[in-house]
């Protein structure tokens, strides 16, 4: 007749089985974040935060002390996506490129520049965003729009192809259309995302680590 083990020694060796087996399990799901495509292989700055479950694959150059956050997807096959200095793409942001090998006519890459701000979940596809520009939290940009320098998109958004969102105004909607302008203090807020996601990225850059 079994006999169930409900001693604490009998728990202990459960637990610790357990774990091992999450371990096991952990390593063998284990993520390669950076993928070369082709032949083409990304290129990344040393001081830059890349999370472990990002995908970035291919022609993708990423700046110094800029970051790519959790669950994102940096799809540069058919065109490359650039990213500048001290720029932040937040968790679960998808970009992509444009390229006729897909369909698409006109090839068209992703250019994002210096101290950029994406927030969570946002769209870019074949659009540049000017330094310092900055695109909330679920927003779309479509393929050649462009997000002037010192112009904000709002959370949500839905920007057009070929629009171009002017420096110092917000637009939001969608599709998105001027709101108005900014004040001094969101233009500001600007400079200030970009430096402190820059430098919590550093901490996560040194700070996380896998629990086994």
């Amino acid at each position: 007749q079994a006999v169930s083990d409900t001693s604490s020694g009998g728990r202990t060796s459960l637990a610790a089985s357990q774990r091992r087996l999450l371990t096991m399990l952990s390593r063998s799901f284990a993520r390669l974040a950076v993928r070369s495509f082709e032949g083409n292989v990304p290129r990344i700055a040393s001081t830059a935060f890349v999370a472990d479950s990002a995908d970035v694959i291919g022609k993708v150059d990423i700046g110094e002390h800029s970051s790519i956050w959790y669950g994102c997807v940096l799809r540069g096959d058919v065109e490359r996506i650039s990213i500048g200095k001290r720029s932040n793409i937040q968790d679960g942001t998808i970009i992509h490129v444009r390229s006729d090998s897909l369909g698409g006519g006109k090839p068209q890459p992703t250019t994002i520049g210096d101290d950029v701000t994406v927030g969570h979940q946002a769209l870019l596809h074949a659009c540049t965003l000017e330094d310092k520009s900055f695109v909330g939290m679920q927003a779309c940009v479509m393929d050649f729009a462009t997000v002037e320098s010192g112009a904000m998109v709002a959370a949500g958004s839905m920007v057009l192809s070929k629009t171009v969102v002017k420096s110092g105004e917000l637009w939001g909607g969608r599709p998105a259309k001027k709101m108005r302008d900014l004040t001094e203090k969101e233009v500001a807020f600007l400079g200030i995302s970009a430096e402190k996601y820059a430098e919590f990225a550093q901490r996560h850059k040194n700070g996380t680590k896998e629990v086994e």
